[in-house]
């Protein structure tokens, strides 16, 4: 089982550095519990990535879902995210429709459906990256916290669209809700081509908008976060500078923060939980 927590701390420091460093600040005893956490992330939003039709996608992801029910033993057990995940859900009583409730809305990324409205993207964010918080929050704190960890994964959700927005495109996916762009009078041809316009900064301007109002409700609400906590909601640090840099940036050539001072942010944070939602 170390082998399992060891191969999933490796994972999550290449493929999501954010969290990586940021669970550096949770005691030793509950670190590996958010690797495996956040591994199982990783395995269920890249299968997009991996797969040119929606069947195979389909398949993996079930394969995640019949995990979770407890239906595959020998081939959880030989798969080391799979081992360390259901270790942790047993040792910290996650609620495994939770976690299956991730795996299903990341089915809607193998297809190329639209998202219609602002809500309807506002609950997918919800059981994606929110769902993602709160259970890092129980792992650390007990508590799911879902007061707090609701507008802050929608916010950080947001600019993580808003980053992969080009590579979205690049596939015909759109997750900028069509009536936003029916209110700037953008074509999702016009995003397929991949050409900036002013229509298409305007609608993504509404989506930052309403990202910064997310994250002022998280704000409000942070005052409450139990100090055990913090580690989990570390990452939101970076919404606001994320959020900055976009404004200054192409749609389709996002401005990232450098590396050196994300992990700036993320210390800045730790030291002072006060900024995680400024």
């Amino acid at each position: 089982m170390r082998d399992a927590f060891a191969y999933c701390a490796e994972l999550v420091r290449g493929a999501d550095r954010d969290r990586y460093l940021a669970a550096l600040f949770a005691p030793a005893e509950r670190r590996q519990a958010l690797h495996a956490l956040y591994a199982f992330n990783i395995e269920i939003a890249r299968v997009r990535e991996a797969v040119r039709q929606p069947l195979p996608g389909e398949i993996r992801l079930q394969w995640w879902t019949d995990v979770l029910a407890g239906e595959r033993g020998d081939e959880a057990r030989a798969n080391p995210v799979a081992a360390a995940l259901l270790a942790v859900l047993e040792r910290h009583r996650l609620a495994s429709d939770k976690l299956a409730g991730l795996v299903d809305a990341h089915r809607a990324d193998l297809y190329e459906e639209p998202i219609r409205g602002m809500r309807d993207l506002e609950t997918h964010l919800t059981t994606t990256s929110s769902a993602l918080l709160a259970l890092a929050g129980q792992i650390l704190a007990d508590d799911e916290l879902v007061h707090i960890a609701e507008p802050a994964g929608i916010a950080s959700g947001i600019v993580a669209l808003l980053y992969g927005f080009p590579s979205h495109a690049s596939r015909h996916q759109l997750y900028v809700p069509i009536d936003v762009l029916e209110r700037h009078h953008v074509q999702g041809a016009e995003i397929f081509a991949g050409q900036s316009s002013t229509r298409i900064a305007a609608a993504l301007a509404e989506l930052r908008a309403t990202a910064r109002q997310h994250l002022a409700r998280a704000r409000e609400r942070m005052i409450r976060l139990p100090a055990a906590a913090l580690p989990a909601f570390l990452p939101v640090s970076l919404v606001r500078p994320s959020l900055d840099r976009l404004d200054r940036s192409d749609a389709f050539k996002p401005a990232e923060i450098a590396p050196w001072r994300r992990q700036w942010l993320i210390w800045r944070a730790a030291r002072n939980p006060a900024r995680i939602a400024r």
